[in-house]
């Protein structure tokens, strides 16, 4: 039996009834039929405050430090009778690590797997999770992302973007050496294409992790190719807790979403990595890049702003429709536009922020602050921030990117552009300063807060001039999907001298600046 799981310095509140905090004892054990238990003892008493069924009780976080413990429980005379009826309890904790300590020990007991080697608090014991997935994603949003990747439809959108489908069969086949008698994992494997790659590539084994009901259709299109099935393992499960009878040489995965981290998979990737890669192992994708430009696109401005026009009648079957259109204005600069666009709309090069696999934590996705500092080569007017992504596959013979860059063959990911509700007017020569931060929520994607600052140019300039500023909060997880090919922008000389998503050199940027007339006004350009 195992040894019971102690926090012995906790407050407990019992919320039926009127009496204030107690201090307490929390214990994970099991009775003696072998059911996990939770027992609340106060402190100086051998009486138990309460006893709680694992099986039948929830936690809730409900403040940085207080948990929310719900036990369903059987009351009544009879068996006509009985009826559930809830009881909670609210447990307190001096710091937050404790807090955590706790709610992992208890859905390691909950499901049945307590810890040997957790490390020591003050109070109690942190238990190394499992499963991070349920903690930090609403279950809601878990259950519509398992269903939609659970639909072949969906599938085969992924396998006919050629792109993204023959860069991966290159990097794999092309560094064979790399899989040949190697043990692979594949990370959410979807069909199971990747897998059968791997396999087509020489590996030992395969073990294709799906936590979907995709993972039945992948084992039958495997069990479809018998000679590479017979190297591959199909296991339904997230890679949080699904054990593995040994560890991988490789980990191979397709984790991108929109910006490259929306659906926050890459989470996942590098739990895998630090749950089942060896530490010489190889991760396929090796590292991440986004990069960002500054893009001035008129008529994708005018377009999302009038969208609210709707909401400008005042006469609209007899109401007055004007009260919302400030939060309908709003509301529609809040969706990132996802399309594939000219890369001719870029006002300065692009800069970018790496995302190393095989070395950062999963925290470090939590959020990312990524500063801005770009140099406009043309006149105009900036309406926001385009954004791409690309993944290297850094294999022993060959390095391969995937890229989704404007100006490249189009995938399924497009590119996305946060527009501002206020354009920025910039000069060339002009720098453009700001500042991408993206904060992570249980939704599975990102929060983006976007500001782009330039110093207005005219007298006063040079000690410090006027700070242009214009602000923006867009929900990755709710984008308008514009989907349109690259328009053609042959009207205007200067947007012909827009540079291209390659960083090009500065004599070449130097000349783009000698060629507009800086003598032309704002209103000129």
């Amino acid at each position: 039996m195992e040894a019971p799981t102690e926090f012995p310095s906790v407050t407990f509140s019992d919320l039926a009834t009127s009496s204030s905090a107690a201090p307490a004892a929390a214990v994970f054990s099991v009775d003696s039929s072998g059911k996990p238990r939770l027992r609340f003892v106060q402190t100086g008493s051998a009486a138990p405050l309460a006893e709680l069924d694992l099986e039948t009780t929830q936690v809730f976080r409900v403040g940085p430090v207080d948990l929310l413990c719900v036990s369903e429980e059987e009351s009544g005379g009879n068996a006509t009778d009985e009826k559930l009826c809830s009881k909670a309890f609210k447990v307190g904790f001096k710091t937050k690590d404790e807090s955590k300590g706790f709610a992992t020990a208890f859905e390691e007991w909950k499901n049945g797997r307590s810890s040997k080697d957790g490390a020591s608090l003050e109070n109690g014991l942190i238990v190394p999770s499992k499963s991070k997935f349920d903690s930090k994603i609403e279950a809601t949003s878990a259950k519509m992302y398992f269903h939609y990747y659970g639909q072949l439809l969906h599938q085969q959108n992924m396998l006919q973007d050629f792109v993204r489908t023959g860069t991966y069969y290159a990097a794999v086949l092309e560094n064979k050496s790399d899989f040949e008698g190697r043990v692979v994992v594949d990370v959410g494997a979807g069909s199971g294409i990747l897998s059968l790659f791997a396999a087509q590539a020489g590996a030992k084994h395969v073990y294709a992790v799906e936590a979907s009901e995709m993972a039945e259709y992948a084992q039958k299109l495997i069990s479809g190719n018998p000679s590479l099935g017979q190297r591959i393992t199909v296991i339904k499960g997230k890679v949080e807790e699904v054990e593995l009878p040994e560890k991988a040489d490789i980990l191979i995965s397709e984790p991108m979403g929109t910006l490259l981290v929306n659906e926050r998979m890459l989470e996942s990737y590098i739990i895998a990595r630090d749950r089942f890669l060896t530490p010489s192992g190889k991760m396929f994708p090796t590292l991440g890049r986004i990069h960002m430009a500054p893009f001035s696109d008129e008529y994708l401005y005018v377009e999302v702003a009038n969208k609210a026009l709707f909401w400008q009648q005042q006469n609209f079957f007899g109401v007055d429709l004007t009260p919302l259109h400030g939060s309908a204005f709003q509301g529609y600069f809040s969706q990132p536009v996802v399309d594939a666009f000219d890369p001719r709309l870029l006002v300065s090069p692009p800069t970018f922020h790496t995302l190393d696999f095989t070395s950062m934590k999963e925290e470090d996705l939590y959020e990312l602050d990524i500063p801005l500092n770009f140099t406009a080569t043309v006149g105009t007017r900036v309406h926001g921030l385009a954004c791409w992504f690309d993944v290297l596959f850094n294999g022993s013979t060959v390095q391969r990117w995937l890229t989704t860059a404007p100006g490249s063959p189009t995938t399924h990911w497009y590119q996305l552009r946060c527009v501002l509700q206020q354009p920025l007017y910039v000069m060339a020569g002009q720098q453009i300063t700001g500042r991408l931060h993206l904060v992570a929520h249980s939704a599975q994607s990102y929060t983006i807060y976007l500001t782009l600052s330039t110093k207005m140019w005219g007298v006063g300039a040079e000690q410090g001039g006027v700070l242009q500023t214009s602000t923006g909060k867009l929900e990755l997880k709710e984008p308008y999907y514009r989907l349109s090919q690259p328009q053609s922008y042959g009207a205007s000389d200067q947007q012909q001298q827009t540079v291209q998503t390659q960083s090009m050199p500065p004599q070449d940027i130097s000349q783009l600046q000698d060629e507009i007339d800086p003598s032309l006004s704002l209103e000129q350009l």
